[in-house]
């Protein structure tokens, strides 16, 4: 149960630490001292550490829950991100980003809801 958090939490501080990173490299030059200064930024290391917990944590879910769901729910942090995005870096929160967020949870609930109903699934199988 933990496990779709969890992996929701390392693909977001991925994802916002790879943006802060991004931000702290520019302006982009083809030279060493550039690579040092991407190099020394902790965003750096924070984005690599969130891509590193998010894979460990994916192929954990890999052996416990059924892949339709988990598959849909690992793309929660789409919405995470566009929220955190929006507080802490001042994006755009549009009505197309929040139609977006509530159909990724639509199908995020339909896929749950079919594997559920589903006599072949691995999730009834274990029961």
């Amino acid at each position: 149960m933990i496990g779709f958090p969890l992996l929701m939490a390392f693909d977001t501080l991925a994802q916002l630490c790879f943006k802060y990173a991004g931000d702290a490299a520019l302006p982009v030059e083809a030279n060493t001292a550039w690579l040092l200064r991407v190099l020394s930024q902790p965003w750096v290391y924070g984005a690599i550490l969130g891509y590193v917990g998010a894979f460990f944590t994916w192929m954990s879910l890999l052996r416990h829950a059924p892949i339709g769901p988990a598959f849909a729910a690992s793309h929660l942090e789409v919405i995470s991100v566009l929220l955190l995005s929006a507080w802490l870096l001042n994006e755009p929160l549009t009505l197309h980003h929040l139609l977006g967020a509530v159909l990724i949870v639509a199908g995020i609930v339909c896929l749950g809801r079919a594997e559920a109903d589903d006599p072949h699934s691995p999730a009834e199988a274990t029961t």
